[in-house]
C-alpha cells in the first residue's frame, strides 16, 4: 500500500508472506533436482583419465588422437566456409535482382562510370593546395606577401613572385611584415629598409585573440567595455590604419568601378588569416597555432571598395635544406617527417646559450636531452614520472611557428636584387603607390609597438628564400644516398686501392645527437 507522502509504495511485507514465499521457492527447487535426476541430467561427467602411462603403444594411441581431432576441426572450418559462400551468392543474386528492377541505380551507376575518370584531388593533397593557390593569384589585382617578422628572408617565395611579375593583367605585389611585435625594434627597422628596396612593404601586427564571430558579439562585447578599446598584447591590432588606407588610396588613384581584389599569399602561419580577422574587427576566417588550418581560398570584404581573399599557404619544395621545411612546411602535420626530428634540426640552427636562458633549462648535449629537461619543466610527464618528450616537441615547435617566441634573423649588409627583378621592374612596381603616406604609416606603427630587447631574442641563422611549389607538377625529389652495391662497381672501375687506417678511439668521436643513459645511473 502507497503512504501518503511518499512518491513510491514501501516493499516491506509481513514475515509470515515472506516466509511461505521462501518454502514455495525451497519446494520448487527440490521439485527440479527430482526431474533432472529421473533424467540423468544431474549426474556429473566423468573426467576422460586419458590413456595410462604403462599402456603399450602410447605415443601412436595420442598421435592417432591428435589427427582425429584436426581432421574434425578441418571439417567443420569447410563446413563454415561453404555455407560462408552459400550465403554471399544467395545475397548476391538478391542484389542483382532488386538493381535490374531499379532504373535509378542503373542511371546512377552509368553517372559514376563517366566520373570516374574525373576524380577530384583530396583537400589535403599537393596539388589542390597548388590550385587553390593558383586560383587566388589570378584573382586578384594586388598581391599581399606576408613575411613573418622573425625570418621575413625564409618567408619569401621566389617562385610565387616570378609567377606574379610574368603573370598577366598588371598585378601589383606588396609586402607585409607581420609579428613585428616579436622582434627586436632596430631589426624591424633594417628589414623594412631591406623591403622597401625591392617592393612597398607594410609594418604589421595581427590580433591573435578575435572571439567575435559576429557582428552582434562584437557590438555586445563594446557595450560591456563602455566603448574602452582593449589594448591588451593579444588582442591589440597596429598598422591596420596604415594598412588599409594604402589600399583605398590606390583603389581611388586606379578608378576602377568594382571592389580591389586583394590576395593573401605566404607560407603556413605567418598570419594570412589573422591579417583578415584583424582587419575585419572579427573571426571571420579560421586562425590558430596549428599550421595549415586554411585550405580552400575565400573572399572577405574589408570595406566598400576592398576585397580580400584568404588562401592556403604555400606548398615548400622538397629541395629546400631542413630548417626551412621545419618551419616553413606541413611535413610535421602530414606525418612524413616527425616533430623530434624537426626540434633537432631548429637546435641546431641556435646558440644553446640562448635557448638555455629563454626557456630555464641546463646545460644540455642533445635534442633528447633538452626536451626531457623542458618536459619536467612545464609538467610534461607520463606515468611514473617519465617525461613525455613528444608533447615537449610539439610545444617547443608550436612556439617557434607560432606568434609567443621571440627570435630573429640579421638584415642583409649590402642587399642585392634577386635575378627575377631589374630596377625597371622595381620602378613599375612602384608606381601609384603613396610611398610617403606608408613611410609616415609604419612610423607611426614602430612607435606604438612595444617591442622585446635585443637580449631577449634568440638569433636564428636564415637559410635564405623558400623555394615552393606552385604547379601540380611532380617535384623533382633530391638524389638518393648511393648504396654499398654502387660503391663496390665504383671501386671496381677505378681499381684497388690502398686502405687506410681507421681510428677506433672512441674518445674523439664528436656525438653531436646520442644520449647517454648512463649519466642518470651515476
Amino acid at each position: 500500500m502507497k503512504r501518503p507522502g511518499l512518491k513510491k509504495a514501501s516493499k516491506r511485507v509481513s514475515c509470515s508472506k515472506r516466509y511461505k514465499i521462501q518454502k514455495k521457492v525451497r519446494e520448487h527447487n527440490k521439485k527440479l533436482r527430482k526431474d533432472a535426476k529421473k533424467k540423468g541430467v544431474g549426474k556429473k561427467v566423468k573426467k576422460d583419465i586419458g590413456v595410462p602411462n604403462k599402456a603399450p603403444f602410447k605415443e601412436d594411441i595420442l598421435r592417432e588422437a591428435e589427427q582425429r581431432r584436426s581432421k574434425l576441426e578441418e571439417e567443420k572450418e569447410k563446413n563454415k566456409l561453404a555455407k560462408q559462400q552459400e550465403r554471399a551468392q544467395k545475397r548476391k543474386k538478391e542484389n542483382s535482382a532488386s538493381r535490374d528492377a531499379d532504373p535509378k541505380a542503373k542511371k546512377a551507376r552509368k553517372v559514376k562510370k563517366m566520373g570516374a575518370s574525373k576524380i577530384m584531388p583530396s583537400v589535403n593533397s599537393k596539388k589542390h593546395l597548388c590550385s587553390e593557390l593558383n586560383k587566388v593569384i589570378d584573382a586578384s589585382d594586388i598581391i599581399v606577401e606576408i613575411l613573418d617578422a622573425r625570418d621575413p628572408l625564409g618567408c619569401r617565395c621566389p617562385q610565387l613572385e616570378e609567377a606574379v611579375l610574368k603573370g598577366e593583367g598588371n598585378k601589383k605585389l606588396l609586402f607585409l611584415l607581420n609579428k613585428i611585435d616579436l622582434v627586436p625594434k632596430e631589426n624591424v627597422e633594417k628589414w623594412l629598409q631591406c623591403l622597401q628596396l625591392e617592393f612597398p612593404a607594410v609594418a604589421f601586427k595581427a590580433s591573435t585573440q578575435q572571439q567575435d564571430k559576429t557582428v552582434q558579439e562584437k557590438k555586445a562585447r563594446f557595450a560591456t567595455l563602455n566603448g574602452v578599446v582593449d589594448q591588451t598584447k593579444g588582442v591589440a591590432c597596429y598598422g591596420s590604419s596604415s594598412l588599409l588606407q594604402l589600399l583605398g588610396d590606390y583603389a581611388n588613384a586606379t578608378g576602377r568601378e568594382g571592389s580591389l581584389k586583394v590576395g593573401l599569399v605566404g607560407f603556413p602561419n605567418v598570419g594570412k588569416s589573422s591579417l583578415i580577422n584583424s582587419l575585419k574587427g572579427m573571426r571571420a576566417c579560421n586562425a590558430g597555432v596549428q599550421r595549415g588550418i586554411t585550405r580552400c581560398f575565400q573572399d572577405i570584404h574589408i570595406s566598400k571598395n576592398v576585397k580580400m581573399i584568404d588562401s592556403p599557404g604555400i606548398v615548400a619544395a622538397q629541395s629546400n635544406p631542413k630548417a626551412a621545411m621545419a618551419l616553413r612546411s606541413l611535413q610535421v602535420e602530414d606525418k612524413q617527417e616527425t616533430v623530434l626530428e624537426a626540434v633537432r634540426t631548429l637546435l641546431k640552427q641556435c646558440n644553446k646559450q640562448q635557448v638555455m636562458l629563454q626557456y630555464n633549462v641546463p646545460d644540455f648535449r642533445n635534442s633528447l636531452e633538452f626536451l626531457s629537461f623542458f618536459a619536467k619543466k612545464r609538467g610534461f610527464l607520463q606515468k611514473g614520472g617519465v617525461p613525455n618528450t613528444e608533447l615537449a616537441a610539439s610545444t617547443f615547435l608550436n612556439d617557434w611557428t607560432g606568434a609567443k617566441l621571440s627570435y630573429h634573423c640579421k638584415a642583409p649588409e649590402k642587399p642585392s636584387l634577386p635575378p627575377y627583378l631589374s630596377e625597371d621592374i622595381v620602378r613599375e612596381m612602384q608606381k601609384g603607390w603613396d610611398l610617403d603616406k606608408l613611410r609616415k604609416g609604419n612610423e607611426e606603427t614602430l612607435r606604438s609597438v612595444k617591442f622585446p630587447n635585443q637580449a631577449s631574442s634568440i638569433v636564428l641563422l636564415s637559410k635564405g628564400p623558400t623555394a615552393g611549389v606552385l604547379s601540380d607538377v611532380v617535384e623533382d625529389k633530391p638524389a638518393p644516398e648511393p648504396t654499398e652495391e654502387d660503391m663496390e662497381d665504383k671501386q671496381a672501375k677505378v681499381g684497388l686501392q690502398v686502405p687506410v687506417p681507421v681510428n677506433i678511439d672512441l674518445s674523439s668521436v664528436h656525438t653531436d645527437d646520442t644520449y647517454d643513459f648512463n649519466t642518470d645511473f651515476k
